[in-house]
C-alpha cells in the first residue's frame, strides 16, 4: 500500500517535508512517524496506518506535497489494512486507477476551459488558488472533481502531470524569469547552507501577500512614558501570579477598543465573492522572532481576556514558537497581526500584511517614552484617512489608559 498525505486543517492543502525518519528495508509499526511536515510554519508528524516493510520512498527532504499525495508505499505484514474500521484488500488495482487518472488530466490538460456566467473563477480552496498562482497553473483549464466541480489537489497534480507530459520538461511560470545560476566562488570564498524549508514558507508567503495586496504605511507616535513606569511598578505582582507584564500586553488592551471602533481594520476581502469580511471576533497574530525564522501563533478574543490573561497568553505562545510546539491551528484565524521590533531595537518600519488580513500594526522601542507606531494596510479596502485615525485613536487609548487598568 501507499502511505498518502491525509487532508490537512481547512483551506492547507500542502506542506514541506521535514523530516525523514524511515528508509528503505525499515520494519515499522502501525501509528509509528514516518516522516514530519511543515505546513504554515507548524510540524506535524505523519503517521503509518498500517505495520510493514518500508519499500519504497516517493518523497524526500524539502520536497512540497500534496494531499493525497504518495509518501511512503509499505508492503504489509498482513493480508487487508483497516482504515477507520473498511477493510481494503492490498491487490486493489492502483496503476489501474492512477493511469485513469493520468487520462483524465491529459482531458483536461488539452480540451477544458472553465466558463462562468458571473465571471467567477473556478470554485477551489484559497490555499490551492495560491499554488495554482505559484505554479503558473491557469485554473481555468483544471477539470474539477470534487462536488460541483470544485478543484482538488489531486486534480492540479494530474493537470501539472499532462502537461509535464506533453511538453517533456517543467511547466514554466509566467511572468517569472527562469532563475539564474551564478558562480558566486569566483569572486572569493563563500559557505552555502540549504534554504530552510520555513524560510521558504516565509518566502512564498511574503511574496504573495507583497504581490497582490497595494501596501501603505502610516506612522505615528505615542507618549508612553507614564506606562512604562507603571509597568515597572506593577511588574512583580504579576510574576507573582504567573504573567509578565510587558508593553506589548498593555498596548492589545489599549489596541481591541480601537478595533471595535474601526471594524474594517479587523476584517478581510474575500475577492472571489467580491464582499469584505466583517469579523465579530478578535483573533491577533503576534510575530515570534525565533532561531528559525519570524512565526506568528495566533492570540484567540483578545478583547475578552484582561491583562493579566493577555501577559499568560503572550508568554505561553512565545515559548512554544520558539521550541516549535506550536500545532497547525494555532497558526490560523488571525484577524489583525502585531509585530513587535522594540526589543530588538527598531523604530519605524514597513511590516507586510499577513494575508488574508487587511492591516499589520509594528512597533518600535519606546525611547524616551516615545512608543513608535507603524501601521500597514490594504489600500484596497482602507483608506488613508481612516489609518491615521486610526494609528491617532490608538496613542491616544494608550496615552490616557488609567493606572487602575495596569494594577494586578
Amino acid at each position: 500500500m501507499e502511505i498518502r498525505l491525509p487532508a490537512l486543517a481547512e483551506g492547507s492543502d500542502t506542506g514541506t517535508v521535514v523530516n525523514l525518519l524511515v528508509a528503505v528495508g525499515d520494519r515499522i509499526r502501525k501509528d509509528q512517524t514516518v516522516l514530519e511536515l511543515e505546513n504554515q510554519k507548524a510540524v506535524a508528524p505523519i503517521p503509518s496506518p498500517v505495520s510493514g516493510k518500508v519499500t519504497q520512498l516517493h518523497v524526500k527532504v524539502g520536497d512540497v506535497v500534496l494531499v493525497g499525495q504518495a509518501l511512503v508505499s509499505v508492503e504489509e505484514e498482513s493480508g487487508s489494512i483497516s482504515v477507520r474500521g473498511e477493510s481494503v484488500e492490498p491487490e486493489t488495482p492502483s496503476a489501474l486507477r492512477q493511469a485513469q487518472g493520468e487520462r483524465k488530466g491529459q482531458q483536461s490538460a488539452e480540451g477544458y476551459l472553465y466558463t462562468s456566467r458571473g465571471g467567477f473563477p473556478p470554485p477551489t480552496s484559497p490555499s490551492l488558488r495560491r499554488m495554482a498562482r505559484e505554479l503558473g497553473v491557469d485554473l481555468a483549464r483544471v477539470r474539477g472533481s470534487g462536488l460541483g466541480g470544485r478543484i482538488t489537489a489531486e486534480d492540479i497534480r494530474l493537470h501539472l502531470a499532462a502537461l509535464q507530459g506533453r511538453a517533456a520538461g517543467p511547466v514554466p511560470v509566467p511572468g517569472k524569469p527562469p532563475a539564474t545560476k551564478s558562480d558566486f566562488a569566483k569572486w572569493g570564498p563563500v559557505t552555502r547552507k540549504p534554504f530552510s524549508a520555513l524560510r521558504q514558507v516565509i518566502a512564498r508567503t511574503m511574496t504573495d501577500s507583497w504581490a497582490t495586496i497595494p501596501h501603505v504605511t502610516q506612522f505615528d507616535e505615542a507618549d508612553v512614558t507614564q506606562l512604562l513606569q507603571w509597568i515597572k511598578k506593577h511588574g512583580a505582582s504579576y510574576e507573582k501570579k504567573g504573567g509578565r507584564l510587558t508593553l506589548t500586553a498593555v498596548l492589545i488592551l489599549a489596541l481591541t477598543p480601537v478595533l471595535r471602533k474601526y471594524p474594517i481594520f479587523n476584517a478581510s476581502l474575500d475577492e472571489s465573492a467580491g464582499e469584505i469580511v466583517y469579523k465579530e471576533y478578535i483573533h491577533l497574530g503576534i510575530a515570534v522572532d525565533t532561531q528559525a525564522g519570524l512565526i506568528v501563533p495566533v492570540l484567540r478574543d483578545a478583547d475578552k481576556k484582561d491583562l493579566l490573561e493577555l501577559c499568560r497568553a503572550l508568554q505561553d505562545l512565545a515559548d512554544r514558537a520558539r521550541n516549535r510546539k506550536i500545532t497547525l491551528e494555532q497558526l490560523q484565524g488571525s484577524s489583525f497581526t502585531i509585530s513587535n521590533q522594540g526589543g530588538i531595537g527598531g523604530l519605524h518600519f514597513t511590516p507586510i500584511i499577513h494575508k488574508p488580513e487587511v492591516a499589520v500594526l509594528g512597533l518600535g522601542q519606546a525611547r524616551r517614552g516615545i512608543l513608535p507606531l507603524s501601521l500597514s494596510y490594504d489600500h484596497r479596502v482602507i483608506d488613508g484617512a481612516d489609518a491615521a485615525r486610526f494609528t491617532r485613536d490608538l496613542a491616544q487609548s494608550l496615552e490616557e489608559l488609567p493606572e487602575s487598568e495596569v494594577q494586578a
